[in-house]
């Protein structure tokens, strides 16, 4: 297997690729990232420094670059990661999330219906291009459900599946799309709502908590999901979307109050502030297709999980940004 994976620099891609490299040594692995504020390389900097992979900086909305990948890599598979994905910045500047969520995946599948038309294509997505359900009803969104996105990021995520999706009815192309819920552990970036809380409490500072902090998301440890999508690269149908979820959901409320109490931290440290704008309530999907198809299930419990992510952000006070030291 030649594999491209692209924004293997970021927080699901570098875990993905550890575990290829981990998992399936006989493979190619060409790493491909721009290096923005999301892509950090020491996730995967000791693998391209063994030569176990290959790393080239380039970002997947630049043609001429992703021609040039193919041409020369001639990969049998790509896994895209590549993406803006933090919902405050879409809402501050959207048009970031339509170059690289968008026209980059627009370009990549063209190149690659050009370059390498047997190729396989995994559209790494996100449960939120199915919207929000209410805090106590409604059934979990399946695979068949309607997109209804409510931020610039879901938006475009959502234009990205819908883009990949065709290539497969119009050109034929060996797509296949997943959508999880939300990751956390090791080295997520310092923005997102884990490792926020852990920097800012351990750091004495307020702990932000949008709105009422009913709102519930459904988590996932980042090698359960890395675990789904190799099963979906190897097995998935194509022009099938996968919906993968641990079937863990807590409000945000919870989680941080949870996460506080584990740092022997006070629970006044929490501030509630203004909430987001569009601001999804609920996220439930069901991931029963992914499980009974291809015979995955989550291996990581959601306690152990967490705790692990708290000790390894408590113990690598070098991967915060320097207010948070």
């Amino acid at each position: 297997m030649r594999l491209l994976v692209t924004g293997a620099a970021g927080f699901i891609g570098s875990a993905f690729t550890r575990m290829v490299a981990r998992e399936h040594p006989g493979w190619q692995v060409l790493a491909y990232d721009k290096l923005s504020y999301a892509g950090n390389l020491k996730g995967i900097g000791p693998l391209v420094d063994s030569g176990a992979i290959s790393f080239i900086k380039g970002d997947i909305a630049d043609s001429a670059a992703v021609a040039s990948v193919f041409d020369s890599f001639h990969p049998d598979a790509v896994v895209n990661f590549a993406a803006e994905s933090h919902v405050d910045r879409s809402i501050d500047d959207s048009m970031a999330f339509m170059h690289s969520n968008v026209l980059g995946v627009s370009i990549m599948l063209d190149v690659l219906r050009r370059t390498c038309p047997s190729c396989r294509f995994l559209q790494v997505s996100t449960d939120e291009v199915y919207g929000d359900l209410p805090l106590d009803e409604g059934e979990p969104f399946t695979e068949e459900a309607p997109l209804h996105p409510s931020s610039p990021y879901s938006a475009s995520k959502a234009a990205a599946d819908l883009i990949t999706l065709s290539h497969a009815r119009t050109y034929g192309t060996d797509v296949v799309v997943s959508r999880c819920t939300n990751n956390y552990g090791p080295g997520q970036h310092p923005e997102k709502l884990i490792p926020k809380t852990v920097m800012n409490a351990l750091s004495d500072r307020p702990v932000p908590l949008y709105g009422d902090g009913l709102n519930v998301r459904d988590w996932i440890h980042v090698d359960d999901h890395c675990r789904a999508l190799l099963a979906i690269l190897q097995h998935g149908l194509t022009g099938e979307v996968y919906n993968v979820s641990a079937d863990c959901p807590l409000s945000n409320r919870d989680l941080v109050y949870r996460i506080i109490a584990s740092l022997g931290c006070e629970p006044s440290l929490v501030q509630p502030v203004r909430d987001r704008p569009g601001h999804d309530r609920r996220y439930a999907i069901d991931s029963s297709k992914l499980r009974s198809g291809l015979k995955w299930e989550p291996q990581v419990p959601f306690d152990i999980g967490l705790a692990d992510t708290l000790r390894w952000y408590r113990d690598n006070p070098d991967y915060w940004p320097q207010e948070a030291r």
